[in-house]
């Protein structure tokens, strides 16, 4: 494994242990896709660094466990945008 990718690898398992971020956080945050962050972290890093993988696997199952919760909130928040915006529209 190159260089550069063995930094980013370390790289972004510290970044998402220590925030508890969501592959696509850190994908943005890292700008590469999230293919490339679960790649990166559940494959290369157990190769380089086997307690950093656990930890992080730890993380991921939690977000994984929780994803569900999240896209109900964006749902949520979407219709109450439209919601408000329809109200607006009404009353002016």
């Amino acid at each position: 494994m190159k260089d550069y990718i063995c930094q980013r690898v370390l790289e972004v398992a510290d970044y998402i242990y220590e925030t508890k971020a969501t592959v696509r956080q850190a994908a943005k945050v890292f700008g590469v896709s999230k293919s490339t962050i679960h790649k990166d972290v559940t494959d290369r890093l157990e190769k380089l660094d086997a307690q950093l993988a656990d930890k992080v696997r730890e993380v991921l199952e939690y977000n994984k466990a929780e994803r569900h919760f999240r896209g109900g909130e964006a749902t949520r928040l979407k219709y109450l945008k439209v919601s408000e915006k329809q109200w607006i529209m009404y009353n002016e």
